[in-house]
């Protein structure tokens, strides 16, 4: 019921549309069932030969339930679909937000396939569920009560067959379908997202799995996961072939049945022989409401399997700061005697820690790796809510700052910083929007890469390439670091940029940063204490918790003692 209510929360604003939907879905089976029906009698009396004037009002009703039809479904499928993108627009809007309020320390626990699984297949499952499962129900339950009460009119007994022949083929057969597929179809999602984890690894990691000789064993895991997909997918079309075959038997039986019983009523005087038609034709047309209902079975389950699975991203840890309202009115960072840890650690990553980047002030903190730098990172960030202590921003403690405003002043330069498939213009704008050509070469040349630039052919427009595979790491990581001056920060945070690079190369990108951030509040998260004689303070970080601190000249001279 849970899943049900976000759902529901989420179709809301688009209730009328679809409720218009249905009802105009209601009214074009209506008019398929009324053409037979009225096409039987008038061919039945027709045949007697009566004058021409005894037809005119048949004959005109065939032609208005043959365009209305055609007119009411096109009606129908214009204001479903439309209803249904609009509330899968809504559901993928709710998925990432989700997934922003749990990023990046929240999605510890999910596989990248995973969450693409999500918000793709998921998502459009959730349109499926409204346009392929909800409105044919809604649509066969409102047309074929219409039609058995119509029917039951004529004759009360061919009403009863047609409403018994409508229940076995619009609820014992789609309940077969259940029965065999409906297991079936609540593990396809993740079953795709098992298949969907090897392939991003395959795709990701090619390079490396050729050149050691290991990509025979990811493919047969594929293979593996592929086989599994294959077979519940056959299970759940062997569901909708039984289902299929239950609602065709049904229709068969009905209509013997109302043979059967108008015969009867005819012969006793009961029903005008000329209704007879009516009778077997009826059935034909009606029971176009009960053909989707086996497949709108396996819909409904998926669908909601699917609305299970996105509503579950809403339970995600959600470590992050919650922002409030105000706006910035000074530039000083200060985290104060704060512990923080990342979701499901048992203890605190940093202890008791405190640290002032006052305007200006550029601060270095080394450790080893598990030392806690990136966590003080994510804390000064507000990816991490501070556990003890507190940590500010202009004096005012960052929940009660506007996230946007915050965001403005201060910016994280990460060690795996992403860079879009796309030019090196693109990727720079990411941090300035409205930025000149002039302004994007001042920052790489800050970051020293505007020569590099201006030696390629297409200049800015060059494209960096998947996961910027066209450049070096060191190009990549000062295009990363272009783009963060670009968005000129009054606070840059810059988490391991050197982390991936040889020592020539790193000791050369330390050099140019620390000439690209003299007079700007830096810190600077690194394992190397080469290079760092320019900055104001160096911190040393051990398990968490402050080993040493102090000038660089003190912190370099007791290490080289």
């Amino acid at each position: 019921m849970t899943s049900v209510r976000w759902l529901l929360r989420i179709a809301r604003p688009e209730a009328w549309r679809l409720m218009a939907a249905a009802l105009l879905g209601s009214l074009a089976l209506s008019c398929s069932i009324g053409l037979m029906a009225t096409s039987g009698w008038l061919i039945s009396r027709a045949a007697q030969q009566p004058p021409v004037l005894y037809l005119t009002v048949a004959i005109v009703a065939v032609r208005a339930f043959g365009i209305g039809r055609g007119v009411l479904r096109y009606a129908e499928r214009l204001v479903g679909h439309d209803a249904a993108f609009r509330v899968l627009a809504r559901t993928r809007v709710q998925a990432w937000l989700d997934l922003d309020r749990a990023a990046p320390a929240g999605l510890g626990k999910l596989r990248t396939g995973d969450v693409m699984t999500r918000v793709v297949s998921d998502v459009e499952a959730v349109q499926d569920l409204l346009v392929r499962a909800v409105l044919p129900i809604a649509v066969a339950v409102i047309t074929g009560t219409a039609t058995v009460v119509l029917l039951g009119a004529l004759l009360p007994a061919a009403g009863l067959v047609l409403l018994l022949g409508l229940l076995i083929a619009g609820v014992v057969a789609p309940g077969i379908t259940l029965s065999v597929a409906g297991r079936t179809e609540r593990r396809l999602a993740p079953a795709r997202a098992a298949l969907a984890d090897p392939v991003h690894d395959l795709l990701a990691g090619a390079a490396e799995l050729i050149a050691f000789g290991a990509a025979g064993p990811a493919l047969e895991r594929i293979k593996v996961n592929d086989r599994r997909l294959t077979s519940l997918a056959r299970r759940s079309a062997i569901g909708a072939g039984a289902g299929a075959s239950v609602g065709a038997i049904a229709l068969a039986l009905t209509v013997v049945g109302e043979l059967l019983v108008g015969i009867q009523a005819v012969r006793e005087g009961r029903l005008p022989g000329v209704q007879l038609a009516v009778l077997a034709l009826t059935p034909l047309a009606a029971f176009e409401l009960t053909t989707g209902l086996p497949a709108a079975a396996r819909h409904l389950v998926r669908g909601l399997r699917a609305v299970d699975r996105l509503r579950a991203l809403g339970d995600l840890p959600q470590p992050a700061i919650a922002w409030g309202n105000k706006d910035v009115i000074g530039h000083t960072l200060e985290i104060r005697h704060a512990d923080a840890r990342w979701p499901g650690a048992d203890q605190p990553t940093v202890r008791d820690l405190t640290l002032r980047l006052s305007p200006g002030r550029r601060i270095a903190v080394v450790g080893e790796s598990g030392a806690g730098k990136s966590t003080l990172v994510a804390a000064l960030a507000g990816f991490l809510t501070a556990e003890r202590g507190t940590v500010t921003y202009g004096g005012i403690a960052l929940p009660e700052l506007d996230e946007n405003a915050f965001r403005r002043h201060v910016t994280v330069c990460a060690q795996d910083d992403h860079l879009f498939d796309t030019t090196i213009r693109n990727n720079l704008l990411i941090g300035k929007p409205d930025a000149t050509d002039t302004q994007l070469m001042n920052a790489l040349r800050q970051a020293r890469l505007a020569a590099w630039v201006n030696r390629q052919p297409q200049g800015l427009d060059t494209p960096v390439g998947e996961r910027a595979a066209q450049l070096s790491g060191g190009e990549r990581q000062r295009l990363a670091l272009a783009r963060a001056l670009l968005a000129d920060p009054a606070v840059l945070l810059l988490d391991e940029p050197t982390a991936h690079l040889d020592d020539p190369t790193a000791a050369e990108l330390t050099r140019d940063i620390l000439t690209a951030t003299r007079g700007r509040a830096t810190l600077l998260i690194t394992h190397r204490l080469e290079g760092l004689d320019d900055l104001d303070e160096i911190i040393v970080l051990s398990h968490g918790r402050v080993a040493r601190r102090g000038r660089p000249a003190e912190i370099l001279g007791a290490t080289h003692a």
